[in-house]
């Protein structure tokens, strides 16, 4: 008879080869005829990311990058609520607090994640059903393809809990139209369903009941080239017909829009808020001054710098500015205030934009030498 201390080893090692073939496994890897699928599975959470969902995603795209008998990567999330509804925030702050190394070891491999998937050499298509927001963005929107259904709710709320919009929103927010982007980026706005795709986030509309046919057709393509597979997502586009009619959530207020969010500071866009006066504006100014002025400030140079750089340079930027929060007081507290006692007050250090002076805002921006992320 084994001894219990053996015993227990052998359960444990039979837990651990099982893992990735059961249900219950944290992401599902798969290959389904020329495809190979990548499932969020934990439904419970909405199929937020924690770093080891991020260790077994990206070996398996590169791997898939690789083999000539896999033309294309869907990603999806299981549960039928989210697609993603960002990183495993919790985890993070518990490890930045004691310095554990998590703190570093998530954001770096992050967004060597989302670097993989915007340089990936296969055609990769997101199915951004339900809730997509922050790191959930970072799996999706440097892919060729994102496909939007009706349950689709896209954020960037990072500046409400003392971070910015990280996973390489530095490279996609200012390179939407007009001034959308920085609109997004500060204020948390949440975008739903077709308005996604009008945004200029997702490439495709289909309706969600249609996704299960959706995906099967595209596992059934043999050996497709990007053209096979842009023409199947556009034929199942055509045919939805969901809030076709509906104009633009933002149609309306674009041209405030990029007026009001084209001043060079926080400061003069608050101003310019004040001065207009408008229902809109005075909105948009009881929304900011509920986000920490610290992420206020550093997301709007985050989003001017990266509006010119390579998606590459731009997370290079956005580590630095990860880990700068982790050395801060506003993450911990925004965590603190939105997340663990819930009272949505959050006591910002510095409380007010002016008090974040210039010097603080370069410093975050500063190379880490041997700390920098290489991708």
């Amino acid at each position: 008879r084994l001894k219990p201390f053996n015993r227990l080893q052998v359960i444990l090692q039979h837990l651990k080869m099982s893992k990735h073939t059961d249900s219950t496994a944290e992401v599902l890897l798969e290959k389904r005829g020329g495809a190979g699928i990548i499932t969020l599975n934990r439904p419970k959470a909405l199929n937020a990311l924690n770093l080891s969902m991020i260790q077994q995603i990206y070996p398996q795209i590169k791997t898939w990058e690789k083999d000539p008998e896999t033309f294309l990567i869907i990603i999806k999330g299981t549960g039928g609520k989210a697609f993603c509804a960002g990183g495993d925030i919790r985890a993070i702050t518990d490890a930045g607090k004691t310095g554990d190394r998590l703190a570093q070891d998530f954001f770096r491999e992050e967004y060597m994640l989302n670097y993989a998937i915007g340089t990936c050499k296969k055609p990769y298509v997101a199915l951004i059903d339900g809730i997509t927001m922050g790191g959930g963005v970072g799996l999706s929107v440097h892919g060729h393809f994102r496909v939007a259904t009706e349950k689709t709710l896209f954020a960037m709320p990072e500046t409400a809990i003392g971070l910015f919009p990280d996973v390489g929103g530095g490279y996609f927010l200012p390179r939407l139209s007009g001034k959308i982007g920085c609109y997004l980026a500060l204020t948390g706005f949440r975008l739903k369903g077709r308005d996604v795709l009008k945004a200029g986030i997702a490439t495709h509309f289909v309706e969600s009941e249609k996704l299960p046919a959706l995906e099967k057709d595209l596992i059934a393509l043999k050996s497709p080239s990007t053209e096979n597979i842009a023409d199947l997502l556009n034929s199942y586009h055509a045919k939805s017909k969901i809030d076709q009619e509906k104009e633009f959530v933002l149609d309306e207020h674009m041209e405030k829009i990029n007026s009001l969010f084209s001043a060079n500071s926080m400061e003069e866009i608050v101003k310019k808020l004040k001065q207009d006066g408008s229902p809109f504006a005075i909105k948009q100014l009881e929304t900011i001054n509920k986000m920490s002025p610290t992420s206020l400030k550093m997301t709007l140079r985050q989003l001017r710098e990266g509006a010119s750089m390579s998606l590459q340079d731009v997370l290079t930027m956005e580590y630095r500015l990860s880990q700068a929060c982790m050395r801060g007081h506003d993450f911990y507290e925004g965590v603190r205030a939105v997340l663990i006692d819930k009272d949505q007050s959050p006591r910002w250090k510095p409380a007010a934009l002016e008090e974040v002076s210039d010097e603080f805002v370069n410093d975050c921006f500063k190379p880490l030498g041997n700390n920098d992320l290489k991708l």
